[in-house]
This record gives C-alpha cells, structure tokens and sequence, in this order.
C-alpha cells in the first residue's frame, strides 16, 4: 500500500500523541522532502520535528518538481500540498493524508483517495486501536490545539462511531 502524507494530518496526530497509529494502520508513510523540510525546520514544530526524524515508518521521497510545479501554479496551493499530490499521482497511491480543503479538491481531481486526520481516528477505531473515549479525547485535544476542526465535523466523526 502506498501512502502519501501532507504535514497537516502528521502535526495534528503528533498534537494528539496518536503518530504511532499510522504504523499499524499503513505500516509506511511516504512524505515528499517539503513537507520534511516543513515539519523540520517550521520553529512551530520544534516538538513534531524530532518525532519525524526519528520516525522509522516515515520515509522522506523526491518528487518530480515539474508537475510539483505546475500543481502549485494552477491551484495555489503550498510547496507541501503540491508535492504530496504530485507524488500520490505520479505514484498512484492507495491514500494521500490531507487537511486543507483546497488540496483534498484538487487531489479529488486526480481521483486520488484523500483521508483526513477525522478519516485516520475514525479508520484507527474501526480497526480496534482506538475506543469511542481514545476518539473523543483525541478530537478535544486537536480542538484545543487550534487545528481548524469544527463542532460540526466533531460531531459527524462522533455519529460515525458506536458507543
């Protein structure tokens, strides 16, 4: 299975001290060397950083820059964003993890498979890995941390899940 990783989804599993689900769940994540360089070198992420480096199911890949390019130029979306979907299309991957709006529109485009941090818990809990609890706690912590999740996705993630 091949899974691409933009650094939303990353920092927001870190925030939530549940990176380690993408072990069991992928085995191997693949990141395109921006979103490396962003996770690394961002003085926001000190903390997520070493995480990353250390990480041994994260694999940092090259990426075609022409297409990267091409991607940024015609949507307007980061350096990360763009590289994560070329490389996801140039690789035909199983799953590319993405936040952003504007990425998961354009990586839909593709018809690339995009699966959000909301995607990951919720895929984590009908796996056996996470309890309805693990969830809600996770959700809180994100919500908390400022990562743009709103009530409204809070609650449809909650809906999706048994008691």
């Amino acid at each position: 299975m091949i899974v691409v990783s933009d650094a939303t989804p990353l920092i927001s599993l870190m925030k939530a001290s549940l990176l380690w689900l993408l072990e069991p769940l992928f085995q191997e994540v693949l990141i395109p060397e921006a979103v490396y360089r962003e996770l690394t070198t961002n003085h926001k992420f000190q903390e997520e950083a070493s995480q990353i480096i250390n990480c041994r199911f994260i694999r940092v890949v090259s990426v075609n820059q022409g297409i990267a390019d091409d991607l940024r130029n015609a949507s307007g979306l980061d350096q990360g964003e763009s590289e994560a979907i070329a490389y996801a299309s140039e690789n035909n991957a199983d799953v590319l993890l993405m936040d952003e709006a504007r990425g998961r529109q354009a990586a839909k485009a593709l018809n690339l498979y995009v699966m959000g941090t909301i995607g990951v818990l919720l895929f984590a809990h009908e796996e056996g890995l996470l309890t309805r609890l693990d969830v809600e706690q996770a959700l809180d912590c994100l919500k908390k941390a400022n990562r743009h999740i709103g009530d409204d996705l809070i609650n449809y993630a909650l809906s999706k899940i048994s008691k």
